[in-house]
């Protein structure tokens, strides 16, 4: 009997689906219910990991469910994710906004519906939606970044649903969409705004950890950031508007500048920090508006703007975190700074985190073996801060093999991504990648007290069916767009 053409299109997605990939999400989601188990199982009464009245178990059904929804999108022809990608997007910002109403209040946070006894997260299935009408909109003929207006249309692609989830009071779910900020820089975008994001939060940590030493009578943080706003203008002369003389006259001028109010300085004359500044930088600058007319360089235009910029950015930063920011917001970041201790309030889970991560060593106490685990030290140690129970019981060596795992899964997507034929694939799996790279480091940087708590979960590992739902549709998607490819041409 011939095989029919239903078989043999049947066959060929079958062989063309990246089986690596699907095998280094199983390993991920079986190790992250074992984790869970290891985190909520006393080793005194243990029960099965997959009782279902036990975290693991039900995580053991969700994964299951997993399996179905992931293969299931296998089977939807890759075509409908590309020509339905607005509308998708559209029905999700319209829950998004529901759930800002309709959600109950959960620990501050109007952002889990409930259907029976089975809660979602909507922000987490939002994140697909978002990628896939970014891809939409790239593989529109004849887009590409260039003037600034073709920015406004995918930069409010990304920010409509960060502030319908602002509305919900879940700062950590909303900042994860401006990871997607990178695959714009990806697609074109200029890297002086990378450039100038990065400062910006560079700025703002160094105003905040440097505010109350003193430096020429002004505080070391405005000294700081004055000092490299010089610097940055000096190497963007050089390095990006490629002026050499005038690079040269500035660099020459800051250090004679310099020299001068050390030699004042050596001979008991006070010299105040701010006068110093904004009288060097604003002469600068004026020359630099000279130089930029006499030798029609525009770009230097852009690296005057990026001076001013900072300069404005460096006294709002006091006014936003004092005024913007929630107090628990501000706390948690004073904490990570090492601005504050606050061990038995604030700054407990991230410090039992750290004592569980710290005590299990190179290999780790053994399975089941954790006592901050067995004891409840770490609140919420099967959620968001799953990574240590892995340190505590498995030790270096068993954190070092899940960053190992994440870091051969974002890598594997990225291949994925640049072997595309087609502009809607790459931007897709670039934007799975971003939002992968930006939950891993900040769940991790968090869980070991590298940044402030803002509660996301670490993808596969933390407990919850919408997370690993909306980690699998967003997986499962990019393998159905790039089983595909073969279509465009060769593998």
């Amino acid at each position: 009997m011939e095989p029919t053409k239903d078989n043999n299109e049947s066959n060929k997605l079958l062989a063309s689906v990246d089986w690596f990939t699907v095998m280094l999400y199983l390993v991920l989601v079986v190790a992250g219910a074992i984790s869970i188990y290891a985190a909520t199982t006393n080793s005194l009464a243990q029960t099965s990991i997959f009782d279902f009245n036990t975290y693991s178990g039900k995580q053991f059904l969700w994964i299951g469910l997993s399996f179905v929804i992931g293969f299931s999108l296998l089977l939807i022809d890759r075509r409908i994710y590309e020509g339905y990608a607005y509308l998708i997007y559209i029905f999700m910002i319209v829950v998004l906004i529901a759930t800002a109403f309709l959600a109950p209040n959960i620990k501050g946070s109007h952002s889990w519906l409930k259907f029976g006894p089975v809660s979602l997260q909507p922000a987490e299935f939002a994140k697909t939606a978002t990628a896939l009408a970014l891809a939409k909109l790239f593989s529109t003929y004849g887009f590409k970044l260039g003037h600034w207006r073709t920015y406004i249309v995918p930069v409010a692609i990304i920010l409509i649903p960060v502030i319908c989830i602002l509305l919900e009071s879940e700062t950590g779910s909303a900042l994860v969409y401006l990871s997607l900020i990178f695959v714009l820089y990806r697609e074109g975008m200029s890297g002086i705004v990378l450039y100038a994001i990065l400062a910006a939060v560079s700025l703002f940590v160094v105003m905040l950890k440097f505010a109350d030493q003193m430096v020429m009578g002004i505080p070391m943080g405005s000294f700081i950031v004055l000092t490299c706003v010089m610097i940055s203008i000096v190497l963007m002369l050089f390095l990006y508007c490629r002026a050499m003389i005038p690079g040269r006259n500035v660099a020459i001028g800051y250090i004679a500048s310099a020299l001068a109010a050390w030699g004042l300085s050596s001979l008991g004359v006070s010299i105040n920090g701010y006068v110093f500044f904004f009288t060097v930088i604003p002469a600068s600058i004026i020359y630099l508006l000279i130089a930029m007319f006499r030798e029609n360089i525009n770009r230097m235009l852009i690296t005057i703007g990026f001076a001013v910029m900072s300069i404005i950015f460096m006294f709002s930063v006091n006014a936003v975190f004092n005024n913007v920011l929630q107090p628990h917001q501000q706390n948690r970041i004073k904490i990570a700074l090492g601005m504050m201790e606050d061990v038995k309030d604030k700054g407990y889970n991230v410090n039992q985190s750290k004592i569980a991560i710290g005590s299990g060593g190179l290999t780790g106490k053994g399975f089941l073996q954790g006592t901050q685990t067995k004891l409840n030290y770490v609140p919420e140690q099967h959620t968001d801060f799953i990574y240590c129970t892995i340190g505590e019981e498995e030790g270096f060596v068993g954190t070092s093999l899940v960053l190992l795992l994440f870091l051969v899964l974002i890598m594997r997507i990225i291949a994925i991504a640049e072997r595309q034929h087609t502009a809607f694939g790459r931007v897709y799996a670039y934007c799975v990648a971003a939002i992968l790279i930006f939950h891993v480091t900040i769940n991790i940087g968090m869980v070991i007290g590298l940044v402030p708590v803002i509660g996301i979960p670490l993808p596969f590992f933390s407990y919850g069916g919408s997370s690993l739902w909306g980690f699998t549709i967003m997986l499962f998607i990019l393998l159905r767009i790039d089983a595909a490819r073969a279509e465009y041409g060769t593998w």
